[in-house]
């Protein structure tokens, strides 16, 4: 008996109808593998996930042996808002600083219609690769006032069957601002909102621009998640003061800190200082390789530095980390395709791991992101999770991360959402 192609049989599953993979192997929460069976089922659910199943009341089940399913990749940190802007961004410096000013400039002109559009564009790019979960940070400030976040707001609420989408409210400080504003408009941010956000280091007073975001986040039962001193300047940074709040406005295991850059700028004592508070307090942390590697660094004259944070360190310390594409295509990063596989390896390789640690560059983009979220048992292999998974034709999660795979199968709440193999590209590129 000749075994029928599973590409074609995953391509004919009707949505709607329970369905059974049969002889994959699955990467587990701790980064395990095992052969398992799993069922999905009308609902777009997973019904259970063990080896040898009874599959015969199934609308169909598939022989995927051979194959590797991976849960979801989870981008925990995006800018929606600012994707695909390049072209009317300029940033000729390179720097963080001209990123900011050259997207304040534009955010006056940006019309919903056109953030619409981009983010849209991106989501569809990132669901395309496998991932099945974004967070994206969105500015809300004098210049993009809050077309940012009633867009992207509407397109979560639209497209929550098809991709997990939570956003951050994120209140953006200029030089001269008013804190008048802020207090009056952050309580009607975070309502469209799934967390708050900010970036304290550019805050005329961090103290108190900190005081309002922690506030607002206790008055609204939501998560916060900081970009934290995305700079090298060792002898100025905003972490002791972002902790002591982190325990004052108990959001212990609700607070994420971004970038933090500066760690790698800290002398290792200090480092280890505040990795056993960040541990203590269960904050988590998000570096943004593809940022960092390109806003960091451009005034040093001799042995530019990574500019990442000390990501190896942070995850061999116990500390949640995840990484994550940041920006995509704007004055912030040039480049990005919503690739959370090539992520990882630029995370891997910027941010120190070893080739024994292909995995946690895994988990970095699956577990790690997906507890920062929130996600819980919404996640992963288990019964009433979303089935949202990525069939590949890899062997182990080394060569998932290594190299990538030659087909891959996307499934977002128990739909094919999107296929594509190496000969398909060929195909393209012979046209």
């Amino acid at each position: 008996m000749v075994r029928e192609n599973p590409a074609a049989l995953l391509a004919r599953l009707i949505p709607g109808q329970s369905f059974a993979l049969t002889g994959g192997t699955v990467i587990n929460d701790d980064g395990s593998q095992s052969a398992s069976d799993i069922i999905v089922g009308a609902d777009g659910r997973i019904t259970v996930v063990e080896p040898f199943l009874d599959t015969g009341s199934c609308g169909a089940c598939i022989d995927i042996s051979g194959m590797l399913v991976s849960p979801g990749f989870v981008d925990a940190h995006q800018h929606l808002d600012k994707t695909g802007v390049l072209r009317f961004t300029p940033n000729p410096s390179g720097t963080l600083q001209g990123a900011r000013e050259a997207f304040a400039k534009y955010a006056r002109t940006a019309d919903p219609d056109d953030i619409h559009k981009r983010a849209t564009r991106t989501i569809g790019r990132c669901l395309s690769r496998g991932t099945t979960a974004i967070r994206s940070h969105i500015n809300v400030d004098k210049d993009a006032g809050f077309h940012g976040i009633e867009t992207l707001a509407a397109i979560r609420d639209a497209e929550k069957h098809r991709i997990t989408l939570q956003l951050v409210a994120f209140m953006t400080p200029h030089p001269g601002q008013d804190f008048e504003w802020l207090g009056n408009n952050i309580d009607g941010a975070v309502a469209l909102a799934d967390a708050v956000g900010g970036t304290p280091a550019v805050s005329e007073d961090p103290p108190r621009y900190l005081d309002i975001l922690f506030s607002a986040a206790v008055k609204s039962g939501k998560p916060i998640d900081l970009h934290l001193d995305e700079h090298l300047n060792a002898g100025v940074h905003l972490i002791d003061a972002a902790l002591e709040r982190v325990e004052r406005f108990g959001m212990q295991g609700r607070t994420v800190f971004s970038h933090v850059s500066v760690l790698s700028a800290l002398p290792r004592r200090e480092f280890q200082r505040i990795a056993e508070r960040l541990d203590k307090l269960n904050v988590g942390v998000v570096t943004l390789p593809a940022a960092n590697l390109y806003l960091q660094g451009r005034d040093y004259e001799m042995l530019p530095p990574r500019g990442l944070t000390r990501v190896a360190e942070l995850h061999r310390a116990g500390i949640t980390i995840a990484t994550a594409s940041d920006n995509i295509q704007d004055p912030f990063v040039p480049t990005g395709s919503g690739d959370m596989l090539e992520i990882a390896r630029w995370t891997l390789l910027a941010g120190h791991l070893r080739g024994d640690e292909l995995s946690a560059a895994h988990s970095m983009i699956t577990t790690a992101p997906a507890r920062l979220m929130g996600l819980g048992k919404d996640y992963g292999f288990r019964p009433g999770a979303r089935a949202d998974f990525v069939i590949t034709d890899c062997i182990d999660t080394d060569t998932l991360i290594a190299g990538g795979p030659d087909r891959a199968f996307v499934f977002s709440n128990g739909r094919l959402v999107s296929q594509s193999t190496t000969e398909n590209i060929r195909l393209k590129e012979n046209a």
